[in-house]
Parts: C-alpha cells; sequence; structure tokens
C-alpha cells in the first residue's frame, strides 16, 4: 500500500517547520513541504502564496493538505490597506489552493484559522465552537473570511474540511510579546505585573502538533471546527514565572495597581498590549476532545520548559 501524501505548506515557519520535522519522525506519509521560499533541501518553492499560484504539479496524488501558509498578525503593520493584504494571501490565496486541490482529487483539507475569528477575549465568556464569529481585527477578518469560502467549496465536492482555531501558540522559537517577555526576564528587569489575576488559554505547540496529526486521518475529524488549548489556564504572573524557570532565572514581579498600569497604558498607545497582559481569554475545547478522543499530550509545566530553555 502507497503512503498517504501529505503537503504541508509554509513548511519553514513556526507550526509548518514542526508539522513537517513530527510527520518524517512519526507516521508513514509521503510529505510535499512547500515554501515561499526555499532554505533547504527538499523543499518546494511556490513564491507568494495569491490568488494566481499555480499548485498543480506539486497536488498530484496529494491526499491531504494542512494549510498553514498565511499571512500573520503584523504589529506596526505599514501596509497602505492592511485587510486587503491579509485577504490577498489568506483567502484569496487559501481559496485558490482549494479550488485546485478540489480539481486535483484532494481528500482532505485541514486549515489552521485562528481563534481571533471568536474575538480578542471578555470578562465572563468562554469561546466555544459553534459560537457566532466575531473577529475585531483585520487577520481574524481575513481567517473568517477563507473559513466561510472554503466551506461553501467543500460543501460542493468531495473534499473534506478540518478548521482548526488555535490561540496563541508558544514553543521554540516563539516571537512577539512572548518574546519580549522572556528577554525581559533574561536581563532581570521588574515587571510591573504582579497583581494581574487574569486566567488566559495558550497552545503549546507540541500539543498542536498533536492535534494536527490527529486530524490527518480521523474519520470523525471531517466538516468540523476544533477549537484547542492546553487546558491549563494561566495568569501573566504565572506565565513569567514559568518562563523564568525554563531560563533558569528569577521572576521579579512588581505590584503596581492596575489603574497605573492602565493610565500608562493609554497614555503611551499601547492599550492593546495591556489587554492581552490583562484580560482574560477562555476557551472551551471539551468538543474537540469529545470528537477526537484527545487530550493535550504535554503539560504547561512541560511545554514552558522546552519553549523557554536557552540552548547551550
Amino acid at each position: 500500500m502507497n503512503p498517504m501524501k501529505v503537503m504541508v505548506t509554509g513548511a519553514n515557519g513556526f507550526v509548518g517547520k514542526s508539522v513537517c520535522n513530527s510527520l518524517s519522525a512519526g507516521i508513514d506519509v509521503e510529505l510535499i513541504k512547500t515554501v515561499r521560499t526555499v532554505q533547504y533541501s527538499g523543499e518546494m518553492e511556490v513564491g507568494n502564496i495569491c490568488e494566481n499560484t499555480n499548485w498543480q504539479e506539486l497536488l498530484k496524488g496529494v491526499d491531504v493538505i494542512i494549510h498553514t501558509a498565511a499571512r500573520a498578525h503584523i504589529m506596526n503593520d505599514s501596509a497602505q490597506d492592511p485587510l486587503a493584504e491579509f485577504r490577498r494571501v489568506n483567502v484569496e490565496g487559501t481559496l485558490n489552493l482549494a479550488r485546485q486541490a478540489v480539481e486535483t482529487g484532494v481528500k482532505r483539507f485541514i486549515f489552521i484559522s485562528s481563534i481571533k475569528v471568536n474575538g480578542e477575549g471578555e470578562s465572563n465568556r468562554v469561546y466555544r465552537f459553534d459560537d457566532s464569529a466575531n473577529p475585531e481585527d483585520d487577520y481574524g477578518h481575513s481567517k473568517w473570511e477563507a473559513e466561510q469560502g472554503l466551506k461553501a467549496l467543500c460543501s460542493e465536492s468531495s473534499m473534506e474540511l478540518v478548521v482548526i482555531r488555535p490561540p496563541l501558540i508558544y514553543g521554540q522559537g516563539v516571537k512577539g510579546n512572548l518574546a519580549l517577555l522572556a528577554k525581559a526576564v533574561d536581563k532581570g528587569l521588574p515587571l510591573p505585573l504582579g497583581l494581574i489575576k487574569n486566567q488566559r488559554d495558550m497552545l503549546s505547540l507540541n500539543n498542536l502538533i498533536d492535534l494536527i496529526k490527529t486530524c490527518i486521518k480521523h474519520p470523525a475529524a471531517a466538516g468540523q471546527v476544533f477549537l484547542c488549548c492546553d487546558n491549563e489556564p494561566v495568569s501573566t504572573p504565572q506565565l513569567i514565572k514559568l518562563i523564568a524557570n525554563g531560563r533558569g532565572k528569577r521572576a521579579r514581579l512588581w505590584k503596581v495597581p492596575l489603574i497605573m498600569l492602565k493610565l500608562f497604558a493609554c497614555l503611551t498607545g499601547r492599550k492593546a498590549m495591556f489587554k492581552r497582559l490583562s484580560s482574560d481569554f477562555r476557551i472551551d475545547s471539551q468538543h474537540t476532545m469529545n470528537t477526537l478522543d484527545w487530550t493535550p499530550p504535554f503539560s504547561v509545566a512541560q511545554s514552558m520548559r522546552w519553549a523557554f530553555t536557552k540552548k547551550l
């Protein structure tokens, strides 16, 4: 029997690279790694993903696509029309790939979307897989539009759609606010976040990879939207302590009243950062676990040590 043929887009990205490494070392598959620009042997260059990208040759014989490539959320975006840029890659590029996948007989399309389709987090609110969409930024809107387009396309074909909406993903090489926190811990900087008592769900990259691998073959995954997290919400002070433990450092947390932090954030144009650091963000992943008989295999403590331990 021929091995299953799996194409991974964005194969040298944060998620895609780990997917490829895990598939190469695990289940018996023939792997097609597609990238914008080749960095390593075995990768297939497709250039910028858009409505005109030609996938035909690469798609021959492919059974499953894991679509991780995307224009990600960008801090201080310099594009004149950010929404148009997000749509060009995340919507038009995704649907172009999906249409060609249907034409070539791909059986399953696993789309890595985002919890930003549900929203940006609210107090006393836990996001569920069947909630109405409520994206608040251009990135979230583009992911939601792509989901809708894929759903319509797959409803008229035999290709199965699986949508995964991860929250903040952390792992080795993570960027953004978590990388900034790690740098602050490394420098021994005091962080005025000791009084924050929020609860935020995140997702270990290792847990996400395990979920993606489950969705490749699981029959019950077809047609589903899966929300996922580690199922161990942490507060911002707990997060900083976990990062510090991974770095072999001591967390220096100052207890500054939240009203002062909020005022400072408003005065310095950092309201969005303050919200992410101080607010709740809860996810109900019970539907995912029940449907797939799946639980996150790695704890937050394990994952944080793996993500933030410095390489010698």
